[in-house]
């Protein structure tokens, strides 16, 4: 009798917060890819690579650190690697360039993040009934016109109140950032 084929070291599935951060982060992972390689097809094949690469390293994800920024870094890595395998096309561009396109690209990915957070927190202080009409306004197709009517409201009067929230959610926002900016100062 022969013995037992040799079996792989089984992996911990993904838990559901890794997967639901996984798949938020594929549009904006591959905008970063492809805003340094600046191919369609370059930065699909890059993207597969780095998906691929996240996958294998799950286990060193920590919950609560940010995905996108370590997604970006194994992107980052994925990109210089694809980069070497190609230094023979004609138009490539230094690494030195890349390194600041990759570092402004975080950059503005964490504002970004930084703001999507603060909107959260600013739509949770809304009252119940502002929350409601922001949230029925953004959803996909819906108008103005067609809230008014849903609502039995004038239109210019559901104009007026989106307004004056939009406005209360944008001050909010600012205060928050700067909270967040002096909370850093004082660290």
């Amino acid at each position: 009798m022969s013995d037992p084929p040799e079996q792989r070291p089984s992996r911990p599935a993904p838990s559901d917060e890794f997967v639901q951060l996984f798949t938020r982060a594929q549009r904006p992972l591959y905008l970063f890819i492809l805003a340094q390689t600046g191919n369609v097809q370059s930065a699909e094949e890059i993207l597969q690579e780095t998906n691929l690469v996240i996958w294998a390293k799950l286990e060193q994800f920590q919950p609560g650190s940010s995905f996108s920024g370590w997604s970006r870094q194994i992107a980052t890595y994925e990109i210089l690697k694809y980069r070497q395998r190609n230094r023979r096309d004609k138009l490539t561009f230094s690494d030195e360039f890349l390194t600041a396109v990759a570092g402004e690209a975080v950059t503005q990915s964490l504002e970004i993040e930084q703001r999507r957070e603060a909107l959260q927190h600013c739509l949770e202080k809304l009252e119940p009934r502002d929350r409601e009409l922001i949230q029925q306004r953004y959803q996909p197709g819906m108008h103005g016109k067609e809230l008014a009517l849903q609502r039995g409201r004038p239109v210019n009067s559901i104009y007026q109140s989106l307004g004056r929230i939009r406005k209360t959610l944008l001050e909010c926002i600012h205060r928050q950032l700067a909270a967040e900016v002096s909370e850093i100062k004082i660290s």
